[in-house]
């Protein structure tokens, strides 16, 4: 401490150094937080493969399947996109409603189960068609991304 002009001023090194402190602490919180926890980064590639499917989008979908996807009966990745782009050009309205998913998550694999119902038609409500699957599906982390490796559905009612 010392005094100027009658009045007591403090030394700025212990606050420099709290403040110091603060911000390498702001900076390592920030470091951790950029790259989305392993599942929260699955359930956000789930979420935008369900809106590519409700885009009528299949080249996004497609870029979420693995080069060496399989899917029902020996479906490759090319089969599994021209499959859907066919539902997508017969419906001029899809939609996919998702039901509780069952995360088995084992890095840098991970597995996913759940109800869906797949709805098609002309844009009118109700839809022209209507199924409901039992959808189990097998995920690898990529080069950061969560790609599919694996699909099957079995009817569910």
């Amino acid at each position: 401490m010392r005094e100027s002009g009658g009045k007591t001023v403090r030394g700025g090194g212990a606050a420099r150094i709290r403040a110091a402190a603060g911000a390498v602490c702001a900076l390592a919180l920030l470091a951790a937080c950029s790259r989305p926890a392993p599942e929260e980064a699955l359930r956000a590639a789930l979420a935008e493969v369900q809106e590519s499917i409700e885009q009528r989008d299949a080249g996004t979908l497609r870029r979420y399947l693995a080069e060496d996807f399989i899917g029902p009966g020996g479906m490759d990745r090319d089969q599994a996109r021209r499959t859907a782009a066919l539902y997508m050009m017969r419906h001029q309205s899809v939609g996919l409603t998702m039901g509780p998913l069952d995360i088995q998550l084992q890095e840098p694999h991970a597995t996913v189960r759940f109800r869906a119902a797949l709805t098609g038609g002309s844009g009118r409500l109700p839809p022209d068609r209507a199924n409901f699957y039992q959808v189990e599906t097998g995920w690898r982390m990529e080069g950061g991304e969560w790609r599919i490796t694996s699909a099957s559905w079995t009817p569910a009612l």
